[in-house]
């Protein structure tokens, strides 16, 4: 690491220099709230989710005058004591008046304020709401947008020019296409599709092949508050409910730099779906009814074809089968081509939600069936052998969130056809105002198989897995705050890289110092510990197990004035620890940012250095908007890249960017179809957002 030493007297300087300051407003900025309050950044979260769920927040706030509980806490930035001071002034004094009026709260000081404003609003209802036609309403909507992507590697990959038949090459450009319409109103309706076109994929009209134009389209059409009738989704939706074990969308970060709020889940029920994910969706209709007073039913129905692997079993009369369902969406290639939309699934079910009046108690019962046009039947191997096979799953699932004074209880059970078991229960509590904490325990069986689950655990999926999780947060004065997790977790039966039981444990500390609200630094460091496989020295046909150790640290200092310049400074170290053997990675990041009021450019030079792929470096970036940057620094380089934005007016906005690994020890760079001969590799992206 010794050659990048002299990198920091030149980041130190960077950070000391002059700035220019200007009176005026700094614009919100969604890319920089997420960084900073949801930092921990690894593969194994869906940053696209999160961003999309923020970003709808933000394009269509909440509105705090019929905002529930469960709206709020959704937030994941109020505590307890502070959503239940909100509820009392607001059963107190009637709806708010303006937004200003959260200053009378107490607990309500102005750094939350601050953080939550760009996701809330203050608006009539009843008499004073507007009761104009719906047509006229979508029309003279001033909350819509239309937004033009492409993208492209600059360099060649070897699936474009490669000559040899024998490779499966990419049937298309090199250029990713992405569109997005949406006009929204909140409370009322929402109507907008969604379509991409991957890079290597090809723009052509073949319905016999699933193709139309676009590689991938979504479109959805929302009706809110119409009488009973509180919501209904036309298209591409999702659930969310309970704990997520059986209906999981949303905003779902699990275990991170927040280290309370995201413990818990909230009843969000139906919501459009509007990602270029192309897998864990539904496609069809949900409706929710409001049966009197205290409960509301959701009902749906979905026929959505999934993309998967389908094969022949020339031992029972050539029936199909199915090996695997592919989730990264791509169809470049004739094989991956062969494999889109090759499994016809169904589902159908429901929720029923009991809530009282004071919202100290909601009680739901879930119910979701998944019916495949054929078996699902696994490539057999060690670990799989409890996995769903077959082509019909049922899940029963009841849950409960019960408020008491400061504290939030809340748990949720499943079963699904297979007889597992799934459970998660826990609470958050806000101690003082200063203090809080959370505290979960789940269980998932070996055999438990839930298709849409996003529940807390460790794992990407809530399958045999279980464990005990507690947070907390320490905030002793309101410019340094405390926050730090310990997870501890076993899995029962074998898994991934682990031919056995096994077992890990997991923390996570943070102290951070907001000198001001233009200077705020902080310093994290992870540890976990997890067993995997690894060659038994007197046998090296079998397998042992043995404890990898991954230890990660990030000191990071933010330098955000008001006027044309800000600065962000940031260094990550990493080790990673497996029988004896010791290595490690580094990454040294400076980011430099200039705001001329329409014009804005942000820029990031950063250097890094891993010895292997265990110590690889995730590292947000900034991109345009609705788009989510993290990728990993990986071997011995450099990454640099400039992001411009330029607001021609409300109506119009255009960015352009431009960014670049540079390797000094590679002579290649990726593999397969991806390998670009050289050392570089440089992405450029031009994006417009036009509203009407």
């Amino acid at each position: 690491m010794s050659k990048w030493t002299f990198i920091f007297p030149i980041l130190f300087f960077l950070v000391s220099i002059p700035f220019f300051s200007f009176a005026q407003e700094q614009e919100f900025y969604l890319e920089d709230f997420i960084e900073s309050n949801f930092s921990v950044q690894d593969e194994n979260t869906n940053y696209e989710d999160i961003y999309e769920a923020l970003f709808q927040l933000y394009q269509s706030p909440i509105n705090l005058n019929n905002a529930t509980r469960q709206d709020l806490q959704s937030l994941l930035l109020l505590s307890n004591i502070q959503i239940n001071e909100f509820l009392n002034h607001r059963a107190k004094n009637d709806n708010l008046l303006s937004i200003y009026e959260l200053q009378a709260i107490p607990e309500f000081d102005l750094k939350i304020i601050y953080q939550i404003l760009p996701f809330v609003t203050v608006r009539e209802t009843g008499l004073q709401a507007d009761n104009r036609p719906l047509l006229q309403r979508i029309l003279n909507e001033e909350n819509n947008y239309l937004m033009i992507r492409s993208d492209r590697t600059l360099e060649q990959k070897r699936g474009y020019i490669s000559t040899d038949e024998r490779e499966r090459q990419y049937l298309g450009d090199p250029y990713r296409v992405y569109t997005r319409f949406r006009v929204k109103h909140t409370d009322d309706f929402s109507i907008g599709f969604t379509t991409e076109k991957d890079a290597g994929e090809q723009f052509k009209w073949n319905p016999t092949r699933d193709q139309y134009g676009m590689d991938y389209w979504s479109f959805h059409a929302q009706l809110e508050n119409q009488g009973r009738l509180k919501n209904i989704v036309l298209g591409d939706y999702q659930l969310q409910f309970g704990q997520s074990l059986l209906f999981g969308a949303g905003f779902a970060l699990g275990k991170g730099s927040q280290t309370v709020a995201t413990a818990r889940r909230s009843n969000l029920g139906v919501l459009p779906y509007t990602s270029v994910l192309e897998t864990n969706f539904l496609r069809g209709v949900a409706t929710t009814i409001e049966l009197n007073d205290y409960l509301d039913l959701t009902t749906f129905y979905s026929y959505n074809p999934i993309n998967g692997n389908v094969e022949l079993d020339s031992a029972r009369s050539a029936e199909e089968f199915f090996t695997s369902i592919r989730l990264a969406g791509f169809h470049r290639t004739e094989s991956e081509l062969a494999g889109k939309n090759a499994i016809e699934a169904q589902n159908f079910g429901g929720n029923l939600l009991f809530n009282t009046k004071k919202e100290n108690l909601n009680i739901g019962l879930n119910y979701i069936h998944t019916i495949y046009d054929r078996p699902f039947s696994r490539q057999p191997n060690k670990y799989n052998q409890f996995e769903f096979n077959g082509t019909q799953n049922q899940n029963y699932g009841l849950f409960a969130n019960y408020y008491w004074r400061n504290f939030h209880l809340f748990g949720e059970s499943a079963i699904s056809s297979s007889g597992g078991i799934g459970a998660i229960g826990g609470f958050i509590a806000s101690i003082t105002p200063s203090l809080q904490t959370s505290f979960i325990v789940r269980n998932y069986d070996r055999d438990f198989h839930t298709f849409y689950g996003t529940a807390f655990g460790e794992s990407t999926r809530n399958i045999n897995e279980n464990g005990v999780y507690w947070g907390v947060k320490f905030q002793p004065f309101k410019k340094l705050t405390f926050s730090g997790y310990y997870d501890r977790f076993n899995f029962p039966w074998l898994r991934f890289r682990a031919d056995g039981p096994s077992k890990g444990n997991e923390f996570l500390g943070r102290i951070s110092y907001r000198f001001s609200r233009e200077i705020k630094l902080y310093a994290q460091a992870r540890v976990e510990n997890k067993e995997r496989n690894v060659d038994l020295e007197d046998n090296p046909n079998l397998y042992g197990l043995a404890n990898a150790e991954k230890r990660n640290y990030i000191i990071n200092l933010d330098v955000r004035p008001k006027g044309i310049v800000s600065l962000k400074t940031r260094a990550q170290f990493s080790e990673f620890l497996l029988q004896g053997d010791y290595s490690n990675g580094m990454t040294l990041i400076q980011d430099i940012s200039f705001d001329f009021g329409r014009f804005r450019l942000s820029t990031r030079y950063s250097i890094f250095d891993t010895d292997n792929f265990e110590n690889r470096q995730y590292v947000y970036e900034k991109d345009v908007l609705y788009a989510f940057s993290i990728p990993a620094y990986q071997y011995t380089g450099s990454r640099s890249y400039a992001l411009l934005q330029y607001k021609f007016s409300k109506k119009l906005q255009i960015w352009a960017r431009y960014a670049q690994f540079r390797y000094v020890d590679r002579f290649t760079v990726g593999t397969g179809n991806e390998e670009i001969e050289g050392n570089t590799r440089s992405e450029v992206k031009v994006q417009m957002m036009v509203r009407f």
